[in-house]
């Protein structure tokens, strides 16, 4: 192993001795108890058994078949989501197969980032990670089951999914992917058409058609963001079958590989292979690495310190920050190039990327998967054959250098995300899709409080100069932490005519994050005492990527505050307000589980 890896994955392992420890002992006292559905009051067993067939009855009062839950994020509202309707018939006739039940245990909600951005819904999203969390752990609560397939893919949805299947992390547990739709208009053309209508040279018509054609089928958007980052790690940490993320949903082995899963969940209930043992802090630490080497989405600084901690391990911004210095990002993904995932998956996708870092020593070979010990068995592909699914193994080599590379012929050195600190606080940025000459600013701050102002100004020709847009109030505490992907348009077109420009933030952008410097995620909030929020038009604002600083200089905190108002009402947002008062910072994965960390 990479002496720096090993040395930041023993500091884990060290800090999280005791809550790990609780952890699992936790679930080993689950997993040592007596079939729960032999325990069961007569009573209990004929709810939970109502509305099988009469063979399924007899199977699960024998006790000896296992029962897979079925937890699903189905949407047909959800491009990403839609092909998970089918899903259920399949397992449950995949598990009848192999002389097992399979039983539909909850949904959870789904949402789409994509339709509520700049919208009042947004600030619902980063909550329904933890909403998802409690939905799964409510279908599990019958405590009917032997194993868990769960059905997801998007933003808050997986890491929800997760989190919550680590409260019972004595079961059994894999992920089954849907895959991304295929190829549309480019994302390189799409963000040209929104920076024209931003500029006032293309009209909504147009930028609709744009749009639609981009976003046009069921699947995952083909774009490198929180969705398909999500698909990765998942990969990353043994979770999902090897090489099943990015197979398109219309694809031959798409309904295979899900017939594959299941016989997988049979095979894990049988062998009681649980999740809580594969989710170490190696697996963690894998997941971290994934991240940097793809240059995957900003919210998993978020979703990955909630996770872990749902296992008992314990990380921080700071393992990211030195972990990156020596995880070079192998990979070009819109927005951090021109390919889209389809094309990724052709130029070898995850098997290869695996591989690749395996043979760096980068990743932890020695770790739990569904498929028994050792990540190397997730650098196969499946293969479709007369006998189904098999996975076999791919020569190690790129297939397109401009999507894949190897660690010594790397598209950069470090990671593709840097942790940056300083007198406004900590934050995360983004560097893998910003120009090596647009990763330091010096400049005057503009500050707003919310994404329309800084529209009216833009449109007012009140920004065309050098700033650093500082959006307040936009945390966790706040509002829920929104993504302010509104402003992507405006500040690229502004730097497009040679302005330098930046973010300063404590909201987020997400993986969709584009060619801009933006530092997000700021840490301590505004609504919270963070420096942030007492930064004011004219203050010179430092964002250096390279350094790793974020400061503020000639702060002339006697200025007066904003007279600021949160609307914290409509479409929903009264019903969270539990939420703001209880999440945790961003740098603990602005969670309502995780006080611990504290």
């Amino acid at each position: 192993m990479h002496s720096t890896v090993l040395a930041i994955t023993k500091k884990i392992e060290e800090r999280s001795r005791e809550s790990r420890d609780r952890y699992l002992e936790k679930i080993s006292r689950a997993a040592t108890r007596p079939n729960p559905r032999e325990q069961m009051g007569c009573s209990n067993f004929a709810h939970g058994v109502a509305a099988c067939p009469a063979s399924e009855k007899d199977q699960l009062q024998d006790g000896q078949v296992p029962n897979l839950a079925i937890v699903s994020a189905y949407n047909d509202m959800l491009s990403a989501h839609r092909p998970y309707e089918s899903y259920p018939e399949i397992i449950k006739s995949a598990a009848q197969r192999q002389g097992a039940v399979a039983q539909f245990a909850g949904g959870v909600p789904a949402m789409c980032d994509g339709v509520t951005q700049g919208r009042p819904g947004m600030e619902l999203s980063l909550f329904s990670r933890d909403v998802i969390a409690l939905s799964t752990a409510v279908a599990l609560s019958h405590d009917m089951f032997d194993a868990v397939m769960c059905l997801g893919v998007c933003d808050k949805i997986v890491p929800g999914l997760l989190i919550g299947a680590l409260s019972f992390g004595h079961l059994p547990t894999i992920f089954v992917p849907a895959g991304p739709m295929p190829t549309g208009i480019s994302n390189k053309e799409k963000a040209k058409v929104r920076e024209a209508y931003a500029a006032g040279t293309a009209d909504r018509s147009q930028l609709l058609a744009a749009e639609t054609a981009a976003y046009h089928s069921p699947g995952t958007c083909t774009f490198y963001g929180t969705a398909n980052s999500n698909q990765m790690l998942l990969e990353f940490m043994g979770l999902q079958l090897p090489g099943s993320s990015f197979e398109s949903p219309d694809s031959p082995l798409r309904n295979l590989l899900t017939e594959a899963a299941t016989h997988t969940a049979i095979e894990m209930a049988k062998e009681n292979t649980c999740i809580g043992e594969i989710v170490s802090e190696r697996t963690i630490v894998n997941a971290m690495i994934g991240l940097l080497a793809t240059g995957g989405s900003t919210n998993h600084t978020l979703h990955l310190v909630a996770i872990a901690a749902a296992a008992g391990i314990i990380i921080t911004w700071k393992d990211f920050s030195d972990l990156a210095n020596v995880v070079p990002l192998i990979a070009r993904v819109y927005p951090n190039g021109q390919a889209d995932v389809n094309q990724f998956h052709q130029a070898g996708g995850l098997g290869y990327t695996i591989s690749e870092l395996l043979s760096a020593d980068l990743l932890h070979d020695d770790v739990g998967t569904v498929l028994g010990r050792g990540l190397h068995r997730f650098t196969q592909v499946p293969k479709h054959t007369d006998l189904g699914v098999q996975f076999e193994s791919r020569p190690h080599k790129s297939m397109d250098r401009s999507v894949l590379r190897t660690v010594k012929d790397a598209f950069q050195a470090d990671g593709g995300l840097q942790v940056v600190q300083g007198n406004l606080g900590q934050g995360v940025i983004k560097t893998s899709a910003v120009a090596e000459k647009l990763r330091s600013i010096s400049a005057p701050a503009v500050v707003f409080t919310n994404q329309e102002d800084f529209v009216t100004a833009y449109e007012a020709g009140e920004l065309n100069k050098n700033f650093v847009a500082v959006i307040t109030h936009q945390g966790p505490s706040a509002n829920g932490m929104p993504e302010l992907h509104k402003l992507t348009p405006y500040l690229g077109l502004l730097q497009d005519q040679g302005y330098r420009v930046a973010l300063l933030t404590d909201g987020r952008m997400s993986g969709a994050s584009g060619k801009i410097l933006a530092a997000i995620h700021i840490t301590p909030e505004a609504v919270r005492g963070g420096t942030i929020g007492k930064v004011r038009d004219g203050d010179l604002i430092t964002i250096d990527a390279d350094s790793g600083e974020i400061r503020v200089s000639a702060l002339v905190s006697n200025r007066p505050s904003p007279c600021l108002e949160l609307e914290q009402t409509g479409t929903g947002r009264e019903l969270f307000d539990v939420f703001r008062t209880q999440v945790n910072s961003a740098t603990l994965g602005a969670s309502i589980f995780t006080s611990h960390l504290s």
